[in-house]
């Protein structure tokens, strides 16, 4: 479709208003899979829940960590999720049966893990006060490679913060303590280039566009940085020859703001960032550096921000109710997209009935038009349109529908009101549970009997 001839809202790029909010527990990461049909949360007690993004409802629960989720990570064809917790633990799910793949133990507690885009028996960790892992779940017991922090002739002491993969898989992308870039070569584990973007800062966040083609970095001097990647994936790459331009310098001088959590548009034309101690949320467009929105939600800190892969959606955890805050497009109704020939009109007008608008037709070509209707070979398996993206997706994951109430909606929503009955809370129900319709149970009272 030409968008030149849509609508102008059609045309925004960038979330206008808080258009939902949903709440499994208390949310501190989130994550969409490469479709953006699934959002994945991980919650404070260790819980991992995925979201079903066009009807805003739980689609699995996974239980397998003791403390809080760290980060979270999906395969490239959305089957596995990859979760990090604060317990020297991550986890490899299948969303097919919602059981665990692979468990892996650290030594060290976790700052974060990222899958390999293009093989999920790989990914990578970083840990606190640990040297990074390169880590192979190819066979059950999984084998651990451990990757520098910082080249040899930097006697400072830092530990590796953030980690992510380049867009092919064929290097990691790590920020140290001590403000430090790195580019790791993930067959031989060696460090080929190494460069401090940040004096006396640590780097908290790498995020990559969907073309890998642009860095974006947040560091802890209030700055966030954005850099041009080279094709890293060429066979004819030379580590001496390697640079990353930077592009923009995100900022507030006046404030002097620190970044909490930043992250690329869909299309990578814009950037987005949380504050520390502010409500509000701040979108930049790169192309001019400048700060085109100030999106206002809920009066608290968000901790965790993602953009949807593919829509005009941006997601957040607030840091005090742990509820997931959705900002999007408020698209205005358009009557005439049910029916074309549909006018909006002030005063009334009198409508004149077409000659054959409402005739009735005989019986016997009714019943002409029925059998003739039953005798088409429907098909009600296929897609009308171009195949040829749907067969390209073919191999892709679908996730089971699950039909058990008690696992699909949340805990916070849903009380027992009975045996195997549950119904959703109302306002005046309390938060332990114990107003179920208003009617207090019977209490039986207790005496002492007299002796014979």
């Amino acid at each position: 479709m030409n968008l030149l001839l849509s609508d102008d809202y059609l045309l925004q790029d960038y979330p206008e208003n808080i258009t939902n909010t949903i709440r499994s527990g208390h949310s501190t990461c989130v994550r969409f899979n490469r479709k953006g049909d699934y959002l994945a949360s991980g919650r404070g007690d260790g819980t991992v829940v995925v979201w079903d993004i066009e009807t805003m409802g739980v689609a699995r629960k996974l239980r397998g960590h003791s403390k809080q989720v760290q980060s979270l990570s999906w395969s490239r064809c959305g089957r596995y999720l990859l979760s990090a917790c604060a317990g020297w633990k991550a986890i490899l799910w299948d969303l097919q049966d919602g059981k665990k793949y692979r468990e892996v133990r650290f030594r060290a507690p976790v700052y974060g893990a990222e899958l390999h885009p293009w093989n999920h028996h790989q990914f990578a960790a970083a840990l606190f006060e640990a040297q990074p892992v390169l880590v192979d779940v190819q066979d059950r017991k999984e084998i651990q490679y451990p990757l520098p922090t910082a080249p040899d002739y930097d006697t400072v002491k830092q530990t590796t913060t953030a980690m992510i993969y380049t867009a092919q898989g064929t290097h990691l992308l790590s920020g140290t303590s001590k403000g430090r870039l790195n580019i790791i070569d993930t067959t031989t584990q060696q460090l080929i280039y190494s460069e401090k973007i940040a004096e006396r800062s640590a780097v908290l966040l790498l995020r990559l566009t969907e073309s890998g083609k642009d860095l974006l970095v947040n560091s802890n001097d209030g700055i966030i940085r954005t850099f041009h990647l080279p094709d890293l994936s060429a066979p004819d790459l030379d580590p001496d020859t390697i640079q990353l331009p930077l592009e923009h310098k995100f900022q507030d001088v006046v404030n002097k703001l620190r970044w909490g959590h930043v992250t690329f548009s869909a299309t990578g034309e814009y950037v987005a960032a949380s504050a520390h101690n502010n409500h509000e949320l701040y979108i930049w467009e790169r192309a001019h550096g400048s700060l085109v929105r100030m999106l206002e939600g809920p009066k608290e800190e968000s901790t965790y921000l993602e953009w949807h892969p593919h829509r005009a959606l941006l997601v957040a955890c607030g840091a005090e109710t742990g509820r997931i805050n959705i900002w999007s497009v408020t698209s205005p109704q358009k009557w005439s997209a049910l029916a074309p020939d549909f006018v909006e009109v002030e005063d009334n007008v009198e409508y004149i009935e077409k000659e054959d608008e409402f005739d009735i037709h005989p019986h016997e070509e009714i019943q002409k038009r029925r059998l003739d209707q039953e005798d088409e070979d429907i098909d009600v398996m296929g897609v009308v349109g171009d195949n040829t993206e749907l067969e390209k997706e073919a191999d892709n994951f679908r996730m089971p529908i699950l039909f058990d109430l008690g696992e699909s909606d949340s805990e916070d929503e849903f009380i027992n009101v009975g045996f195997g009955t549950l119904r959703r809370k109302s306002p005046g129900d309390q938060d332990d549970g114990e107003g179920t319709g208003g009617e207090k149970a019977p209490v039986k009272k207790r005496g002492r009997g007299r002796k014979k």
